[in-house]
């Protein structure tokens, strides 16, 4: 018995310091390799303009004679232009910033002016006013509401044709009230209709930015030297270096027999190009110069070439 338990103490101890000897370093696994960042892709900024804007609506316009602007609408689109910049995504032209630069160069093209390739067009469709509220012996209650509804439409450029429609409702409201005859009467809050404006854009602005950021960012090549590509564009846009961009051959335009307007069949890509630096001065000056990495790229047909980001 003795014999039995001296060897099962040794067997113990046996495997306890096999368990606890250091293992050589070729032993020691290696850790598990972390992997690889995923490349993300940058996020380029579309080029909008912010055009016309108008009241469909009866509110104001008794006061207003026919060659002044509308004050509501002003709003709403002063309101949209706000949003769209506070995102981050867009570089946003306003119109009567064009129009005051277009007279100076007596150009008549907008859109080839700043390069946008969507153009914000809406109006004020409905707004309104009410009270609501109720009395009692010794006390009283009164609401006032203000609504408003305000549609766009996203215009193609170079088509002149709305893709998309949207629109977006808002309220604001104030209540006050007396408890025998102490507290607050309701006089006229003017601030109701910023805030019922405000909450319309606000309503429609998910539909507006995902439908913008859908359509496929591009820009133009200004020359070719060898290797060397010189586009539109530039940090303002959300471009940086290292960026590879992809080169498209533009499809042929047709005319439509059955609608009567022009539709251009799909385009296919020629060459690759990546960013190497930047030059200009100012959003609307900025300039790339990118290198050629894969494909060829014609350099006596650049007006029918288009650069896209890679997706």
């Amino acid at each position: 018995m003795r014999r039995f338990f001296i060897g099962a103490a040794a067997a113990m101890l046996a495997t306890s310091s096999h368990a606890q000897a250091p293992r050589p370093p070729e032993e020691i696994a290696a850790p598990a390799a972390q992997a690889a960042p995923v490349a993300s892709r940058p996020t380029l900024k579309r080029k909008v303009a912010v055009g016309r804007f108008s009241n469909s609506t009866r509110y104001g316009k008794a006061l207003l004679l026919d060659t002044e602007a509308d004050p509501l609408a002003n709003q709403a689109a002063d309101m949209l232009t706000a949003r769209l910049v506070d995102t981050g995504h867009f570089m946003v032209f306003e119109r009567t910033d064009m129009d005051a630069v277009l007279r100076e160069q007596g150009s008549g093209a907008p859109g080839k002016l700043v390069g946008v390739d969507t153009l914000i067009v809406g109006s004020v469709t409905e707004f309104g006013r009410k009270l609501e509220g109720k009395a009692g012996f010794l006390n009283s209650k009164t609401r006032q509401v203000a609504t408003a509804t305000v549609e766009v439409r996203l215009v193609d450029v170079a088509t002149g044709q709305a893709f998309f429609s949207t629109s977006g409702r808002g309220e604001a409201a104030v209540e006050v009230g007396e408890v025998a005859g102490f507290g607050s009467r309701a006089g006229y809050d003017a601030t109701l209709n910023d805030r019922a404006i405000s909450a319309a854009v606000s309503d429609l602005m998910t539909n507006v930015v995902q439908k913008l950021q859908e359509r496929r960012w591009f820009t133009d090549i200004l020359q070719v030297r060898g290797d060397q590509v010189y586009l539109t564009g530039g940090p303002s846009q959300g471009l940086s270096a290292g960026d590879t961009l992809a080169v498209e051959l533009l499809g042929e335009t047709l005319v439509s027999g059955q609608t009567g307007l022009p539709i251009r069949l799909p385009g296919r890509e020629v060459a690759r190009v990546q960013i190497v630096s930047f030059f200009g001065e100012g959003p609307e000056s900025e300039g790339a110069i990118a290198r050629l990495v894969q494909g060829q790229i014609p350099p006596d047909n650049l007006k029918a070439l288009r650069v896209i980001e890679v997706r």
